[in-house]
């Protein structure tokens, strides 16, 4: 099949998941089974329709099923305890309702340094509907604010997988990368910032109901913040601590790295983070805790449905090599660092993945560097990062992190498109125009 026919097919697909969901209100499950078949009937050989779908369905329920679950008992343990309302407590009275925004966003840019975008919003989106409910701000901005600050150094920084791979691809200095990533992940943060709130003005979004006076939960009743923070800043703590550790000892020989081997692995991590929960409740049986396990259990179920239907739509669309033929297309552009940043951008957008996307697009950008003008020290840093903001556009319904944002932040499709989608495009866009207009003084 020809290309032209492929993204013809592709195109189609993605704006019927858009129509199914938003507009005729199909479940979001439904909707992208029945398009991924449709996508895999038409487009790939009969013998692996069947292999890609559930190939696309199981990867990813295995990459992100424990962190969901684990995420949704630290969550809803949090939600029952008060120590949502004791956090939010907390933080406000030290920046104030009316910057529980901003402080979201810093909490959320900084503990995505060293985690998945994903990991970070399962564990701190039970906090971003309580600043919602507590300072009535509109919920679809604060899951905004949380996302895109998450998002934008997932895309940029080591030890993020597709920047750390990417860069020993193009040979780029990883502790060079991290300091100057962060400085460009700056403005593509504040860019979604701004951006989000211009997409909900005059729209009337409701604030998150999460922290709704309950009587269950009095106000003398509610754990200290010590013991409310614990869940959270734990898991982090030993993700971040692994991932520093992973960047000076890559073989993993050292004492230190074979003690936060397994609890820093995210899996292990918020696993200890649900027992550090546990901590909080008042009544520490067995059916308390199974209370727990099984509200956790039922909201966390159609979140895994969803996102794995995310990630087998992905699949499909990658088994078409769309992306891949696309990128090769650009590649002959020849129009300096605005090749790899539309390369990602193109591979993002068709097959969901940003670490696919940028790990791609430097094997594909390397053999071109010398010709492009980027062989140089700050010429291959500038390409790594013109990756990093192609690979942000544009995050929608083919992207996993999509569906944990809308299904955790408990906000329709159709919403999370025109808010948070339309983000992510403003903030690659903004980061690829600072690297470029760096490389006006740095090439």
């Amino acid at each position: 099949m020809s290309l032209v026919a492929v993204s013809i097919l592709v195109t189609i697909s993605i704006v019927a998941i858009v129509i199914l969901t938003s507009k005729l209100k199909l479940k979001a499950f439904i909707a992208l089974f029945l398009v991924s078949v449709f996508l895999a009937f038409t487009t790939l050989p009969a013998n692996t329709v069947i292999t890609t779908i559930k190939e696309g369905f199981g990867n990813t329920m295995a990459s992100i099923g424990f962190l969901i679950i684990f995420g949704a008992m630290i969550g809803i343990t949090l939600d029952r305890t008060g120590a949502t309302i004791s956090i939010a407590n907390y933080i406000l009275s030290k920046t104030g309702e009316k910057r529980s925004a901003q402080a979201l966003g810093i909490t959320g840019f900084i503990t995505g340094l060293p985690i998945f975008c994903d990991s970070g919003y399962i564990i701190l989106s039970g906090l971003a509907k309580s600043f919602s409910s507590k300072s009535k701000i509109a919920m679809p901005f604060m899951a905004t604010v949380l996302a895109t600050s998450l998002y934008s150094v997932h895309c940029l920084i080591p030890p993020h997988p597709g920047a750390l791979a990417a860069a020993g691809i193009i040979n780029v200095n990883v502790g060079n990368l991290i300091i100057v990533g962060i400085l460009f992940a700056v403005p593509g943060a504040l860019a979604a910032w701004f951006w989000s709130k211009l997409m909900i003005k005059n729209k009337n979004y409701p604030p998150s109901a999460e922290m709704e006076p309950d009587n269950s939960v009095k106000i003398e009743n509610l754990p200290s913040a010590f013991l409310s923070f614990l869940p959270i800043v734990i898991p982090l703590l030993l993700i971040t601590v692994r991932s520093l550790i992973n960047l000076f000892d890559k073989e993993g020989i050292s004492l230190i790295y074979k003690i936060f081997r397994f609890p820093g692995e995210p899996v292990f991590a918020l696993f200890i983070g649900v027992l550090l929960a546990l901590l909080l409740l008042r009544k520490k049986s067995i059916d308390s805790m199974n209370s727990v396990f099984s509200e956790a259990i039922e909201k966390a179920g159609p979140i895994l449905i969803v996102t794995a239907a995310g990630g087998m739509f992905g699949m499909v669309i990658k088994a078409t090599g769309i992306g891949e033929s696309a990128g090769k297309m650009l590649a002959d552009t020849g129009v300096g660092l605005l090749v790899p940043f539309l390369i990602a951008a193109v591979m993002k957008t068709a097959q969901g993945s940003s670490t696919v996307a940028i790990i791609t697009t430097a094997s594909f950008v390397v053999p071109m560097l010398q010709v492009l003008g980027l062989d140089s020290e700050w010429g291959r840093m500038l390409t790594m990062l013109s990756m990093g903001a192609g690979s942000m556009i544009v995050s929608h319904a083919n992207d996993s992190y999509f569906w944990v944002i809308s299904n955790f932040a408990g906000i329709d499709t159709e919403t999370t498109l025109r808010v948070y989608s339309s983000s992510t495009i403003v903030m690659g866009i903004v980061v690829f125009v600072c690297v470029w207009a760096s490389s006006l003084f740095l090439l």
